[in-house]
């Protein structure tokens, strides 16, 4: 069975796909198939990101913005 990858649109076979789920308080917030390109292509994104010196604050909310 291939469906396609929710970044780029191509189709990728199951073996190959990778999901990424984003949970918060084991609530699923974001989930995504991707194809290994796409699944590379996010990763370096998440790396960059957790490891940037992005500045950080919290809203009245109790929210975590990443500026």
């Amino acid at each position: 069975m291939a469906d396609s990858c929710d970044a780029c649109g191509d189709e990728v076979a199951d073996a190959l796909a990778r999901i990424v789920r984003l949970s918060v308080d084991r609530s699923t917030v974001d989930e995504q198939r991707l194809c290994p390109g796409c699944f590379a292509d996010w990763i370096e994104r998440y790396e960059t990101e957790m490891t940037s010196e992005a500045p950080v604050t919290v809203d009245g909310d109790g929210d975590i913005i990443v500026d």
